[in-house]
């Protein structure tokens, strides 16, 4: 996956050597660690003097690296409408410090182009700070937010964290030989009947009303469910000269019937084993049943719609529910409810293949029909072969925290 640097003229801080910053983060570390120990056994002498380690060049006097509040428990949670949150301790942030913090900058920006209420005066601040390596950025973060445990309203902090990618498809302009499933943007009629027509009626007897509609069209009916699921995809288009153009279909809409997942009714026929519905496993099974196929895929009677967009930054994600572009591996998609968008988020899972640990700063930016409850996230891998097989099979545990600007909020408005 790559990551966008952000770009500055400002002239930034003397770096360390890179030995340094190694035990700078060790330092950081390990006084995190002191700190959780010290609450447990109930004294804070050990978060009194954070350690010595350098600082970012602010728009205003730079504070240190800040001691733990002993008040901190004492504060009231933040309540919300699907969650709420806990005030914590920097320490009890399983791994803090030894993310690469600094890679989350671009995307924390790009999420300031549309701050949440509150965030005006911390982006402000975001825009014109400079991080130069992991250590500054941690430290930055640490001098102008407040983590908080994100739980249930009935106060359960596990959860669960799927993932998801951008497809890239080939496809065509025009129907041709190979290519004969249509991707439709959506009808004009769309938003005078909710809900709009099945997946089955808009490819059986309504096919006439949305004739003219059609961005482009795919191989496999396959390849368009994996399209209407993940929400958007990268087309490699082929035009009638032959000629070759990359473009988004970015979604644009859907019928508003309920979501059914053709892998569970794959499980519940007997077609699959539990744990094996892949879409790798979905489409050789339509490969080897073509004629069972329509039937299949009916059982999802959700039918999403597309526009066309230009593809602006090939290293940048589609733009999603918050209107900012999705940045591989630090894009999470939320309940809105639960987080706001825009929020830094930190995570506790396991990677879906190795299971080693995924503890890392993300940026709340993305929404979906499933994504519903407190401790929820769906994960954004990017796009290619390794992000369809990490997105896949991702379905873990999950804790998370919430950093929020330091001012204390009274309400839970700024949803």
């Amino acid at each position: 996956m790559v990551h966008q640097m952000m770009k500055t003229n400002k002239a930034k801080a003397p770096r360390a050597s890179s030995k340094s910053k190694s035990m700078s983060l060790t330092s950081i570390s390990a006084w995190l660690h002191g700190c959780a120990a010290a609450a447990i056994l109930g004294g804070m002498t050990a978060c009194s003097t954070p350690p010595s380690l350098p600082m970012l060049p602010l728009a205003k006097p730079a504070a240190r690296a800040p001691a733990v509040d002993t008040n901190l428990r004492q504060r009231d949670l933040l309540l919300r409408e699907n969650s709420r949150w806990i005030p914590t301790e920097w320490g009890e942030l399983p791994g803090w410090g030894q993310d690469h913090a600094v890679e989350v900058w671009p995307a924390l920006l790009r999420g300031c182009n549309k701050p949440a209420a509150g965030w005006a005066e911390v982006c402000a601040l975001a825009s014109m700070a400079a991080p130069a390596d992991d250590v500054e950025a941690v430290l930055w973060l640490m001098q102008h937010l407040q983590p908080y445990r994100v739980e249930s309203l009935g106060g359960d902090a596990q959860g669960l964290i799927t993932g998801y990618y951008e497809p890239l498809l080939q496809a065509s302009r025009k129907p041709q030989a190979g290519f004969t499933v249509p991707v439709h943007g959506a009808p004009a009629d769309l938003n005078q009947r909710r809900p709009y027509y099945t997946r089955q009626q808009i490819e059986t007897e309504q096919r006439t009303r949305l004739r003219g509609d059609e961005l482009a069209y795919l191989e496999s009916p396959v390849d368009l469910a994996l399209l209407q699921v993940q929400g958007s995809g990268r087309m490699n288009i082929v035009d009638a000269s032959g000629s070759q153009q990359l473009l988004r279909l970015a979604f644009a809409g859907h019928n508003d019937q309920p979501y059914q997942s053709v892998g569970r009714a794959l499980i519940e026929r007997g077609d699959l084993r539990p744990g094996q519905a892949s879409w790798p496993a979905i489409r050789d099974w339509v490969r080897r049943n073509p004629q069972r196929a329509p039937e299949l895929l009916w059982t999802n009677p959700r039918y999403v719609f597309f526009r066309e967009e230009a593809m602006l930054d090939a290293e940048l994600g589609p733009r999603g529910a918050q209107g900012v572009p999705l940045t591989p591996g630090r894009s999470i998609a939320v309940d809105r409810a639960s987080i706001p968008y825009g929020t830094p988020v930190w995570l506790d899972a396991t990677e879906p293949l190795s299971k080693q640990p995924l503890r890392r700063l993300v940026m709340a930016q993305d929404t979906g029909s499933a994504i519903m409850g407190a401790v929820r996230a769906d994960y954004f891998w990017g796009w290619g072969a390794q992000a369809e097989a990490q997105a896949g099979r991702m379905k873990q545990p999950l804790r998370l925290w919430a950093l929020w600007p330091m001012a204390p909020l009274q309400t839970a408005s700024t949803r």
